[in-house]
């Protein structure tokens, strides 16, 4: 079993920053990929960028790509979010996910991602 847990979520205004924190815990594993994910009021589920846990390799997604920065700690356990720019079409609940199964794949679909935290809320006013 694994357990992920968000913080650093709040409120920002338009062009300011926030750094979101996404602490895994439980089997030890390797090779996997933890992915970002955000999801508006009234929209689906969307992905925002992933992590190979080993590489170091990174996806993002197009409308966050040059603003948003994935990176993550190996001796923590924990992968971060460094949102900058940010814009008000940024607001919305951002989750953390663990696909385990992921080899060298880096997914962009949530049903490839096995494991979710329990979100944080992001809100930038304009």
């Amino acid at each position: 079993q694994v357990q992920l847990v968000e913080s650093g979520g709040g409120l920002v205004q338009a062009g300011g920053s926030l750094r979101l924190s996404c602490a895994a815990s439980g089997r030890t594993f390797s090779n996997y990929a933890m992915g970002w994910f955000r999801r508006a009021p009234g929209k689906g589920r969307e992905f925002v960028g992933a992590i190979n846990w080993d590489s170091g390799i990174t996806r993002y997604a197009d409308s966050v790509r040059g603003r948003f920065t994935i990176s993550r700690d190996n001796a923590k356990n924990t992968v971060y979010l460094q949102m900058n720019s940010l814009k008000p079409e940024d607001t919305a609940v951002y989750y953390c996910a663990a696909d385990l199964d992921a080899g060298a794949y880096i997914g962009v679909m949530d049903a490839e991602y096995e494991y979710w935290g329990q979100g944080t809320q992001v809100t930038v006013s304009s």
